[in-house]
């Protein structure tokens, strides 16, 4: 299998024990690898696939944490870079009742920030179908013009380009820049994925498929939405697929949910031998039997602290897959 690429963030989640109660009530938390690219890339490689990372910790203790987690989940970390310019970034979460969260950030600046254009270059994408990318790292520091130019290089090669939001307005000066920034990047992928209450944020429309539509204008091939509670959809120029949500016996952290989703998508994607023109030719089986796949693979996800990738053995005892 051809390799997925991620570029972006890398942080450590401090998640709580405690559920339920507000981020300031929280006593206790568990020490978690986090950062949404990197769960990507984790999926992909606890399926089988090749992940790749592309990012920068601090010379710290929770950098070589994160390498080493991501080293054990099989995600290749050649190009995760180290600067003693800033500490790894840290994240405190809390949870609801319902396992949604609340997050507060440590990280101005943190390493990722600091992830230079010169220290990409073409070998990243060497053997790559995929270059995955999010928001998080898209804010006005070096690492911004980081992900233009790996963007850049993968568009010359005609590897597929995907982008998830990922929306956390708390990292931005304000909604409207985040906003703003996101929408710059939106032409440069052909894959984009986003959750229901992201849609109209980012899209400027509230209506599914009228934002579908307006997307698929554009350059983007594929929209991947998901729902939560109300399922998951996903639209080509050529057909769509949508179904409803699985029953979950319980939602532990809903941390990841997304992650997992879109990597174990785009595992599917590479598996498949999917190009940039195969995209159009994926019929609606196709695209049911993909976010079926997914919706499972996330469902697993959330039965779990923190953003605890399955890999394709707990797939086949829990689904048959």
């Amino acid at each position: 299998m051809k390799r997925v690429v991620a570029i972006g963030e890398l942080l450590i989640d401090f998640v709580p024990e405690e559920k339920g109660c507000a981020l300031r009530e929280v006593t206790h938390f568990e020490r978690v690898a986090g950062g949404a690219p990197a769960n990507v890339a984790a999926a992909v490689s606890r399926l089988g696939g090749r992940g790749v990372m592309v990012s920068q910790v601090g010379d710290d203790a929770f950098g070589e944490h994160i390498i080493d987690v991501l080293k054990t989940n099989g995600v290749d970390t050649t190009y995760v870079f180290k600067t003693k310019k800033a500490n790894t970034g840290l994240a405190f979460v809390s949870l609801d009742a319902t396992g949604n969260r609340e997050f507060s950030f440590f990280r101005n600046p943190s390493a990722d920030l600091f992830l230079s254009p010169k220290q990409i270059t073409p070998d990243m994408l060497a053997d790559a179908a995929v270059l995955h990318f999010c928001s998080v790292d898209l804010v006005d520091w070096p690492v911004r013009k980081a992900h233009a130019r790996l963007i850049e290089l993968a568009r010359e090669k005609g590897i597929i380009v995907s982008f998830d939001p990922n929306v956390r307005l708390p990292l931005w000066d304000s909604p409207a820049a985040c906003q703003k920034t996101i929408r710059e990047f939106l032409p440069l992928a052909d894959v984009v994925k986003l959750s229901d209450d992201e849609l109209e944020f980012v899209t400027g429309c509230a209506d599914e498929k009228k934002a579908a539509e307006q997307l698929l204008q554009g350059a983007c091939r594929m929209l991947i939405l998901t729902k939560g509670g109300n399922g998951s959809s996903v639209y080509t120029r050529s057909a769509e697929a949508h179904i409803e949500a699985l029953p979950v016996e319980r939602v532990v952290d809903t941390t990841g949910a997304g992650d997992s989703f879109a990597g174990s998508f785009l595992f599917q994607l590479v598996n498949r031998s999917c190009t940039l023109d195969d995209l159009d030719a994926l019929t609606e089986q196709d695209l049911k039997q993909m976010i079926t796949f997914s919706s499972r693979y996330a469902a697993l996800t959330i039965g779990k602290k923190g953003a605890v990738m399955a890999d394709m053995q707990e797939m086949k005892q829990v689904y048959g897959e």
